[in-house]
């Protein structure tokens, strides 16, 4: 298909459709991003190669729907739940007990297949992602301080693991990237408290109250003024987008997620640049690199089975096995690093594609993981009543 106009972006929408089609398959569970992306591989350089993935209108909008993905994975980061705070000290020593045994692997890995990229393994392995395992959490209403505490362990992994990335996945230029990661975390902060000061002094509740009353988006306006300026300076100071997306994610999480917003970015994100983003990244992956380089689907199912190891190993430190299979679902990390792999050629042919598959891999067990612990939890309730009652106050 020549050019990127309306053509190819109907294109795109109509094939994005994919992801909400699979989604209301009954029983099947899968996430609507997995549509996306098959859709991509179908029409992009695997597929029939119908889409120009190189085109800059095309890589713009797909870095704007990195970004609002990122943006939104941030929302999801529990950072304002009261009940979270007595499940920290221990949620920390698990994932750092993670953490340790995911490096090791991460080493074992690289060695195996030659790649070099062991801290990169490390943290895809000891990453968890928010965005998969909260909504699993939540939709089989898996609850008590065993579950408490592990939403917070997923929720300090995902966001160092996020932090980290951009650091191993290109060590030449780590020293950079800290000191542009800094510069994000600064300006995330500076945004936190003049936000909290105007939502203290009730400027954000009349501003909010004048835009639904004209019908201005102003609130939604002033995130996306927010989300640009940041990702602006990421591109500045040469660190990846999703730093940007997601510091900023966290601040507006911080200050409080209003419902308006939250259905607003619901809209501009689900309904358009985030489906347009997994198409394109799934269209920019070169699957027959797997088929040429087939030591790469070992890769992938390493990586995917390192993950349930190295979260599972919390087995230690008494967290229940399904628990530990259900922290360790990948996705913002994986799909970030095959972005950032794919954009600045620093994987191998047919190693981006082995990421995905080691995260749709875990995707896949923390769906069973959770059912497991459902069924089990009304006698893991009564045998951890004793030992958890010191923190009742807390929750």
């Amino acid at each position: 298909m020549s050019g990127f106009g309306f053509h190819t972006l109907a294109l795109l929408v109509i094939v994005g459709m994919a992801g909400p089609l699979l989604v209301a398959v009954p029983g099947l569970r899968i996430p609507v991003i997995i549509g996306e992306l098959v859709a991509g591989l179908v029409i992009g350089r695997t597929g029939f190669d119908i889409v120009d993935t190189g085109d800059p209108t095309f890589t713009l909008l797909a870095n704007i729907g990195f970004d609002l993905v990122m943006f939104v994975v941030g929302t999801h980061v529990p950072v304002r739940d009261a009940t979270l705070r007595s499940g920290i000290p221990k949620a920390v020593l698990r994932a750092v007990l993670v953490g340790a045994v995911a490096a090791a692997l991460g080493v074992v890995l690289a060695r195996v297949f030659g790649t070099g990229h062991a801290a990169l393994y490390a943290v895809l392995m000891a990453s968890s992602s928010a965005a998969v395992a909260l909504p699993v959490i939540d939709s089989l209403k898996l609850d008590g301080p065993q579950v408490l505490s592990v939403k917070a362990q997923i929720a300090i992994a995902d966001a160092a693991s996020i932090v980290l990335l951009p650091l191993a996945i290109d060590p030449s230029r780590a020293a950079r990237a800290a000191l542009g990661a800094l510069a994000i975390a600064a300006c995330a902060l500076v945004l936190f408290f003049v936000l909290r000061h105007f939502e203290r002094g009730g400027v954000r509740t009349r501003l909010r109250e004048y835009s639904k009353r004209h019908e201005l988006a102003l609130e939604l306006r002033f995130s996306l003024i927010m989300l640009f300026s940041l990702a602006a300076l990421a591109t500045t100071t040469h660190v990846s987008i999703m730093l940007a997306g997601f510091a900023l994610g966290l601040v507006i999480n911080g200050i409080g997620e209003p419902k308006r917003l939250a259905r607003q970015l619901l809209g501009v994100s689900e309904g358009f640049f985030s489906p347009l983003f997994f198409v394109w990244l799934g269209a920019s992956l070169q699957v027959r690199d797997l088929g040429e380089h087939p030591e790469f689907i070992g890769l992938g199912v390493g990586l995917g089975v390192g993950a349930v190891l190295a979260h599972c190993a919390a087995r230690l430190l008494g967290q229940p096995l399904p628990l530990g299979a259900l922290a360790a679902a990948q996705l913002g990390v994986p799909v970030a690093a095959a972005t950032l792999g794919t954009e600045r050629n620093l994987l191998s042919p047919g190693e981006p594609s082995a990421l995905i598959l080691g995260a749709l891999l875990t995707i896949a067990i923390t769906s069973v993981a959770g059912e497991l612990f459902k069924r089990r939890q009304p006698v893991e309730a009564s045998d951890d009543a004793a030992p958890e009652a010191p923190e009742a106050p807390a929750r």
